[in-house]
């Protein structure tokens, strides 16, 4: 009863709905990508789990219509990084916030074409989309494994930590947090490797994922976000109590 209640609050949110809508879209896709490679006998199922995948991702890309605004109220009270002590996470976040603001448009206008709302040339537009999803992608890589390194430097230098202008942080704390970034991490890595199999073919790896492999990776970096999700949901509950 108790996981039912949560999921129920999970599904309250926005969030909480496109992250179930995302995992069921990816599992969709690598269970069906499976069964059209057994063979004929199952291909049929596969194939209308394919098509439900292909549903779910496009009912996640029309609620992204309305994520222009609140991307860009973050962007604007984020501004140069000012709170930020580390100049390399705060040029990276900078430059992640841009990739972002810019890829809400891009995608828009490829969905737009291709409900032939306009009259542009949906595919560039998809690519230019993608492209900018890769970029954030990429620098939120950069900036985990940066911070996750200046993290296990603060635990093997406990002085080092004293003395820094950050609040003292207790071990678990600070080992909490290096879990929770190795998990952004792997989750941006799947991600990466899936928006660069969408690419124009001829770009390292570009095109040459079966949909079970999509499925795989965007299976795996969905589960670690609603995982991320539910443990900070969970600290914040302890926190109130």
């Amino acid at each position: 009863m108790a996981a039912l209640s949560g999921l129920a609050s999970a599904l309250e949110s926005y969030r909480g709905r496109d992250r179930l809508l995302r995992t069921l879209a990816y599992c969709s896709q690598l269970v069906g990508g499976v069964l059209v490679e057994q063979g004929p006998a199952r291909a049929d199922v596969g194939a209308r789990l394919l098509a439900v995948s292909s549903q779910l991702s496009g009912c996640r890309t029309i609620l992204r219509l309305f994520d222009d605004v609140a991307m860009f109220v973050y962007t604007k009270q984020y501004g140069l990084g000012a709170e930020e002590e580390d100049i390399l996470v705060r040029c990276v976040s900078v430059l992640g916030n841009l990739a972002d603001q810019l890829y809400y448009p891009c995608e828009h206008i490829a969905w737009a074409a291709d409900a032939k709302i306009l009259h542009v040339d949906a595919a560039r537009w998809w690519v230019l989309s993608t492209a900018f999803w890769g970029l954030s992608l990429l620098l939120g890589i950069v900036r985990s494994l940066w911070v996750v390194l200046k993290l296990r430097q603060q635990l093997r230098s406990p002085a080092a930590a004293v003395t820094s202008q950050r609040p003292r942080s207790t071990r678990g704390a600070v080992e909490a947090r290096i879990q929770s970034e190795l998990m952004t991490l792997l989750s941006n890595l799947a991600d990466l490797a899936n928006a660069v199999h969408w690419l124009p073919p001829g770009f390292l790896w570009a095109g040459r994922f079966p949909p079970w492999l999509v499925g795989l990776l965007g299976t795996i970096s969905s589960l670690l976000s609603v995982f991320q999700a539910a443990r900070a949901s969970g600290w914040a509950d302890k926190a109130a109590s």
